[in-house]
């Protein structure tokens, strides 16, 4: 079942004077199934972090359109935009973006208090998702009490806690030690076998190597993807290692 349609999205960015165009996407179309994961791959200046801010419904396309579930994030009313976006989207960001003011309880139950949803309903979905994380014991832990890896678990407990239809994962583990990094990889394998679609934007092979698929993306176009098909995570790690160094090449 199609849960993402992303068709001919392109990107123009004029200076504030007009006289500069910067075309940073060109005409991107895939689709994402209901139930994948998902790897898009770029040098910077790519566009896939402009890719990623239009699907997450944070900027607008020069042209195309962008299908989640069916329904075009253009015909979303600006006014509802937050709202749709809590409500359908899970975000993990490098940089974590949790408030130290709050304990990791508070940040990760942050999104269903804007929703308005019953404290005891909070309550009920807490538990599964800060077991699921292993972060049960930390709950009432502020961000700088606990380590890189422990804030990105909770930051994933938060983009988990709506039960969202697709998480955007910008660089996860952009800001993590390997041994974390590893962790949360594992952690977003289990939570996709569980049934939760990821689209997540990396310039890590490694990260990349634990997805289903991989698009490449260079010069605001997908320019190439990868299937993993029986490969395990070793073997879509070369795949991936000999597409770039290919891409490298043919530049």
């Amino acid at each position: 079942m199609e849960l993402l349609k992303v068709n001919d999205i392109k990107k123009t960015y004029v200076s504030r004077l007009g006289g500069t165009r910067v075309q940073a996407l060109k005409g991107v179309t895939f689709s994402v199934e209901k139930g994948e994961y998902v790897a898009i791959m770029g040098e910077s200046g790519s566009g896939k972090t402009t890719l990623l801010n239009i699907l997450a419904a944070l900027d607008k396309p020069t042209g195309g359109s962008v299908e989640l579930d069916g329904k075009r994030l253009d015909a979303v009313r600006e006014r509802e935009l937050a709202a749709f976006r809590r409500n359908n989207l899970g975000f993990v960001f490098q940089e974590f973006n949790l408030l130290d003011t709050f304990s990791l309880k508070d940040n990760i139950l942050l999104p269903l208090v804007l929703s308005g949803v019953h404290p005891s309903e909070m309550e009920k979905r807490l538990q599964p998702v800060a077991a699921s994380l292993g972060i049960e014991d930390l709950l009432e832990k502020y961000p700088y009490e606990v380590s890189g890896g422990q804030k990105q678990r909770a930051a994933a407990a938060r983009a988990l806690i709506t039960d969202p239809r697709l998480i955007l994962a910008d660089e996860p583990t952009g800001a993590l030690d390997s041994q974390s990094a590893s962790d949360l990889l594992r952690v977003f394998s289990q939570i996709n076998k569980n049934g939760q679609t990821i689209l997540m934007v990396t310039h890590s092979t490694d990260a990349a190597s634990h997805a289903n698929r991989v698009l490449f993306i260079r010069d605001g176009v997908v320019f190439h993807q990868l299937y993993r098909g029986e490969s395990d995570n070793d073997e879509m790690y070369k795949k991936i290692s000999d597409t770039l160094t290919m891409l490298r090449r043919e530049r």
